[in-house]
């Protein structure tokens, strides 16, 4: 009898011990937490959001040329300007990102001895927003923020609206050259942000 228990034991340790291996071995599905609380795939990856991202209460008008690239993690939108070239849009939330401050030395520390930016604030449509150029070495974050080598020449011409509902951050970045010439195309969505 107690061979026979004996037996019984070792047999659902081992099944459980298969059902515990076999849980850790799969990985979970994307949920929706993981992907940014409903933000589009940062730096990683290309799988779709399992839903629409939460609405920053803006419109803007998409320039000429500036194409819309696949979802990526923690962002609302990003656009394809050039080769090497893309303007990132963010939106996290109402309350949620960061201060402007933080953002704008998040951005500097993200080339090679974080120069100081070039920093103006302006109101558009009502709007208070935030402008920065950054050029330097761009260190080229991945999506753990550790470097993927250095870009010499390099640019970041962002914005942070003080939105309805919240911060919406647009970071450009690229060769200066090409960022210098989508500049104006860059000042142009700025220029039609409106809330809605």
């Amino acid at each position: 009898m107690v061979r026979w228990i004996a037996l019984v034991m070792v047999i659902v340790v081992a099944a459980l011990g298969f059902v515990a291996w076999k849980q850790y071995a799969t990985p979970p599905a994307a949920s929706q937490s993981a992907m940014g609380g409903g933000m589009p795939p940062a730096d990683a990856g290309t799988m779709p959001p399992a839903e629409e991202p939460a609405d920053p209460g803006l419109h803007w008008t998409v320039p000429d040329g500036w194409r819309a690239g696949a979802p990526r993690m923690m962002r609302y939108a990003t656009y394809e300007i050039a080769q090497g070239t893309e303007c990132a849009v963010f939106y996290f939330g109402k309350g949620q990102g960061g201060s402007i401050d933080e953002n704008i030395d998040r951005w500097a520390g993200q080339f090679e001895g974080s120069p100081n930016p070039k920093r103006s604030v302006r109101t558009v449509n009502g709007m208070r927003m935030s402008r920065v150029r950054i050029d330097g070495t761009w260190t080229q974050p991945g999506t753990d923020m550790k470097s993927q080598g250095l870009q010499p020449g390099y640019r970041l011409e962002g914005a942070i609206v003080e939105g309805p509902q919240g911060m919406v951050f647009f970071k450009m970045t690229g060769d200066a050259g090409a960022v210098e010439a989508a500049t104006p195309a860059l000042e142009s969505l700025l220029s039609s942000l409106s809330a809605h």
